[in-house]
Formats: structure tokens, sequence, C-alpha cells
């Protein structure tokens, strides 16, 4: 070997060992922000835990199953706030599923050329980062005065249904749920649209040569394809939702009362927190954290379950 060839193969080893040290050390970072984000959460939840003791003290699970707060009497009860949450989430998933699903399959199947396709998704991603007291003030000076005669018609012919029942308020359920549901449409339409993108062309082009049309192929062959990614969205979507806070502070009317009819004012646990955090003291502080700690745990569920629909249907792919 000649004085050459030893000095590359010692620039060699050099090489090999720097390009080692900097895996090692770009794994060892990377698993300590990984470690560091997990602590961050359980710091959260402790927290939380911490200061919402004395409430998880006095009201035990009674506090998720009583109407009543009275910070006079220094007597609390979540359960409209988070009868709110559900409901309202749901109004907005109602909505937001077979817009944003169909938004995305328009978008993704060549309905249109591509020059045109392009800035509306843009359009469409954008209105992600919207905050959300804009959709609030837009809700209140625009969206309210534009849908109330269709919420009046729908009372009159269908006052009969319990969801229908009352005259629509000024501040409704059906308000912040709609609201909502413009929300997080960007979200499902962006997860989906991408979802569909990415599947084999092959799974369109043998679909289409076995003689199936265009919307057999996409009902029966490209959504079960990419539902997964589908169900991640809507999850996604559901987690914005019930964690939504100013633009539902606004628009639901914030009673605390429940009303089995969307046209009644409700509250939430985000719009409760909000309204009432600034002005809190003592125990009232400890059960608007037990209310964020509830919360919490509704959105790390809707989370959890998302995990295991989409791996479920992973193995199923």
């Amino acid at each position: 070997m000649t004085t050459a060839d030893r000095s590359a193969f010692g620039d060699d080893t050099q090489s090999l060992k720097v390009a080692r040290t900097i895996d090692t050390g770009f794994f060892w970072l990377t698993a300590f922000f990984a470690l560091a984000i997990a602590g961050i959460l359980l710091w959260i939840v402790y927290e939380l835990f911490t200061i919402a003791w004395p409430a998880i003290q006095k009201f035990g699970l009674e506090f998720l199953t009583s109407s009543r707060w009275n910070p006079v009497e220094n007597i609390y009860g979540a359960l409209p706030q988070i009868y709110g949450t559900i409901i309202s989430s749901i109004i907005a998933l109602l909505v937001a599923v077979p817009l944003g699903v169909g938004v995305a399959i328009f978008l993704s199947e060549d309905f249109l050329p591509s020059k045109v396709v392009t800035p509306i998704a843009f359009l469409i991603e954008l209105l992600a980062a919207v905050p959300s007291v804009v959709y609030g003030l837009w809700g209140i000076f625009v969206f309210i005065p534009f849908i109330t005669p269709f919420l009046d018609f729908i009372h009159t012919t269908l006052g009969w249904i319990p969801i229908f029942s009352t005259p629509p308020s000024s501040r409704a359920m059906i308000h912040a749920g709609l609201v909502l549901a413009i929300m997080i449409s960007p979200i499902i339409i962006s997860i989906s649209r991408d979802t569909l993108a990415s599947l084999p062309p092959q799974l369109r082009q043998g679909s289409l040569a076995l003689g199936a049309t265009r919307w057999e192929t996409i009902l029966q062959v490209l959504i079960p394809a990419g539902l997964s990614g589908i169900i991640g969205s809507i999850m996604l979507a559901l987690g914005r939702a019930l964690g939504e806070t100013m633009a539902a502070a606004m628009l639901i009317g914030n009673a605390n009362k429940i009303s089995i009819s969307w046209f009644d004012p409700a509250s939430t646990i985000a719009s409760l927190i909000a309204n009432q955090f600034a002005e809190a003291s003592g125990l009232q502080v400890s059960s608007l954290l037990y209310a964020g700690l509830v919360l919490m745990l509704l959105t790390l569920a809707v989370n959890v379950l998302a995990e295991i629909i989409v791996s479920r249907f992973q193995e199923v792919e």
C-alpha cells in the first residue's frame, strides 16, 4: 500500500468516525427532545391536577354530574359545559366531515385543471391560519344575521323535532357548532386530499380498466384505501373542535344549562374558563382547572381513539 493509499484510507476512517459521532449525537439529541415533550405533557397534567386538587377533593366525581355553578356559594358542577363541548363538536363534525371529504375528493380527482386547483387548495389552507377571535367576530356580525332566517324556517317546519323545538336565540349552540365546522374543515380537507393524492395510481387505473365508473372507483376503491388517513383527519379536527375557546365563547351564549334544543344558548368547558378565570379566586380557580383537566382528558381520549382506529384500518389494508 502506497503512502497515498494509506492517507486516503486514514481520511476515510476519520470520515466514518465523524459520521458515527454525528449520528450518535443526533440520536441522543432527538431522544432528549422526545422525552422532553413527554415530560412537558406530564408536567402540565401534574400542575393542573395539583391546582385542581381542592375541587377534586371537595366535589369528586359529582363535579361531572352536577349542573350547578355558583361562585357565591362555592358550589361547582361542569355537566352543562361537558355536554355543550361534546354536542357543539358533534354538530361541527356532522357538517365538516361530508363537506371536507367531498371537497378533498373534488380537489384530488382531476375535476378541475391543476392551475385552478392549486389556488383553491392554498386558500382553503389559509382558512386554518385565521385566528379564532376573527371567526367569532365574523360569526356575530355576518354569519348569525345571514343564517337566522334559515333557522327560523327550520324551527317553523321542523319544530316537532326536539333539537329544533325552540325559537333560535341570538347566541346558540347551533351558531357555535356551524362556525366550528368552518374552522375544522380545512384540517379534514388538507389531510384527506393528501391521503387520496398519495394513493398508488394503479388503484385508479386498475379499477377503470375493469369497467368501473369514476364514482365507483372513488367510492369503492379510493376512499376505502385511504380510510385510515381520512379518519385520522376527522379525529384531529374533533380535537380542535373540543378545545376551541374564543369562537365558542363569543357565539354559544354561555348559558349554564342543558337543553336538548340546538337553538338554545349553551356553554363549553373552554368558554367557561375563558369567561371566568380572570376574576376567579380560591375554590373557583380549582374548579376551573378541574374542568380544564376534564377537557384535557377528553382530548387525550380522542387522540388515543384516533390512533387505535387508524392502526386498525392500517392492519386491514
